[in-house]
């Protein structure tokens, strides 16, 4: 199989504090390339609150989801790193110079070091057992567009800070929403199910769908059953916040020293192999915060590391990138 692409760095996903490694290995004076399984950049953003505010990044009072990712693309095209999305890193093995990730079977990328910000790994969505045959077609996980729910009946099934989060997004906007949870408390912070609680929402708990309603164009209703008793309710979309199971796919293969989901590194973000680095939540370490804004500066961290392993001569500190101007 043909080397398909040669970078100096092969960033392994393409999440927030891949993006910013991705500008930062720019800033560097390095070629890099992003994979990422999913099909559009943002990892975890993109996929599952892209229209969430999110209030602790420094430098944005809120800012949301999905404008964050589109900064921060932007801020990484000035050095036009190559996006390699929709395929899975899958093997690594050693070359002369470098290292090699096989993305399937036509496809290879040679790199002289690798930098793994893969988040969370791969999360996959729990199901909702009455919903699977609605799935995609009523049934999300995710709401990738607020704007689509306008006017509808929602329901929202779960009781973490993913279901008020929605509930709380959907509110203005949809004709009704309703969050419906199979205990009778929340695991959701109190202050969020308090916001909840103080809209024109209906919190029914303890109830369970029982049944998913509708038709050849869509959902149109759900039945609950609310302790013996059976409900129904008018719903065009059922947002299933249940949670996900995550794991690292076949970077847990790749000899790496792990601590269940997680890399070990060093300060450096260096890991035990040699010209592979891990930044962002996927990494472990004495007092770590999963954050962006830690992600942040662990992607600057190992990308001027990384920048000193390839070239010894270089300096670990590049200068502040206000003084290009």
């Amino acid at each position: 199989m043909a080397v398909s692409r040669d970078v100096d760095l092969l960033i392994v996903g393409a999440g927030p504090t891949g993006l910013f490694a991705a500008y930062y290995a720019g800033f560097r004076g390095m070629s890099a390339a992003v994979v990422d399984a999913l099909p559009e950049p943002g990892g975890q953003v993109t996929a599952m609150y892209p229209e969430k505010m999110i209030y602790d990044v420094a430098g944005f009072p809120e800012v949301r989801g999905r404008d964050l990712i589109d900064a921060l693309v932007r801020q990484a095209a000035q050095y036009e790193p190559a996006y390699l999305l929709g395929r899975a890193a899958l093997e690594l093995s050693e070359v002369d110079g470098g290292l090699l990730v096989g993305l399937g079977e036509q496809e290879r990328v040679r790199a002289r070091a690798v930098l793994i910000t893969a988040g969370l790994g791969e999360f996959t969505p729990r199901p909702l057992p009455a919903g699977e045959d609605w799935a995609g077609s009523g049934v999300v996980h995710f709401i990738p567009e607020l704007g689509l729910h306008t006017g509808q009946d929602v329901v929202v099934v779960g009781g973490g800070d993913s279901a008020f989060d929605w509930t709380l997004a959907l509110h203005p906007i949809a004709g009704s929403v309703t969050l419906v949870h199979r205990r009778s408390r929340f695991r959701a912070h109190e202050g969020l199910v308090q916001r909840v609680r103080e809209l024109d929402v209906e919190l029914i708990a303890p109830a369970e769908i029982a049944e998913i309603r509708g038709d050849d164009s869509g959902i149109r209703e759900v039945e609950l059953l609310v302790d013996q008793d059976r409900r129904v309710l008018p719903a065009q979309t059922v947002v299933a916040a249940l949670g996900f199971t995550a794991d690292l796919g076949p970077i847990q293969h790749w000899g790496l020293d792990l601590d269940k989901r997680t890399i070990r590194v060093d300060s450096t973000m260096r890991t035990n192999r040699d010209r592979i680095y891990a930044a962002g939540d996927v990494t472990a370490y004495p007092g770590k915060v999963k954050l962006i804004a830690t992600g942040f500066g662990e992607a600057a961290t190992a990308v001027n590391n990384i920048a000193v392993e390839l070239d010894p001569a270089a300096h670990l500190f590049p200068g502040h990138s206000s003084n290009l101007g």
